[in-house]
């Protein structure tokens, strides 16, 4: 009980701090498992995303994050495991042992959906960076997940690189509709369709 009122009172003030908006286009929010993907610029990406999601479907989201970055202190840690159940890459181990898909098919099974940043790091927010393969591949063990293309607008002004605290602004954050990776795609194609899906709601 006291981890859902946790819950909602952080996804609300998420809401407040980025001021967002949220658009869906041509697509409707559901709890079937999905892959929601998006363009990266602020460490408050994956929360303020997270928190623009209906609370039937956050409850079985999963963002996936840096294990290094959120488990560095005790508040991080526990928002992370206690509250947006994240999925954390441990960077340095990982290739050792599993590969990050790997990893995120075992832990999201069939019932799971993900918050993934295919860019791979946070980029200035000019533009949309190339994507990182890792979504081909997550597609390619798993072409059943439906893939929603996310645009986050002026989070990189919300918490520039290298600030702390946040600065209240206006945001967007926009759904677009669902796409999966087709018979026989190849790799560079498939990115390219992707990082374009998002690129569209951005400039709509």
């Amino acid at each position: 009980m006291e981890t859902t009122i946790t819950i909602n009172v952080l996804a609300l003030i998420a809401r407040f701090l980025s001021g967002a908006s949220i658009r869906w286009v041509d697509c409707q929010p559901d709890t079937c498992q999905r892959v929601y993907f998006a363009n990266h610029t602020s460490h408050l990406d994956a929360l303020v995303l997270w928190s623009a999601l209906p609370a039937a479907v956050r409850a079985r989201t999963r963002p996936v994050g840096a294990k290094d970055y959120w488990s560095a202190g005790r508040i991080r840690r526990y928002f992370s495991t206690k509250v947006f159940n994240a999925l954390l890459i441990d960077r340095k181990e990982i290739k050792v042992h599993q590969s990050p898909v790997d990893l995120m098919i075992r832990e999201i099974g069939y019932q799971d959906s993900l918050i993934v940043f295919p860019e791979g790091g946070r980029s200035s927010g000019r533009e949309i960076g190339e994507f990182k393969s890792g979504l081909y591949y997550l597609c390619k063990k798993r072409p059943d997940l439906e893939l929603i293309p996310v645009h986050i607008d002026n989070m990189n002004r919300i918490l520039p690189r290298g600030q702390v605290l946040p600065v209240p602004m206006l945001s967007c954050i926009t759904f677009g509709p669902p796409l999966w990776l087709e018979a026989d795609e190849l790799k560079a194609d498939f990115l390219r369709r992707a990082r374009e899906a998002v690129i569209r709601l951005k400039e709509r």
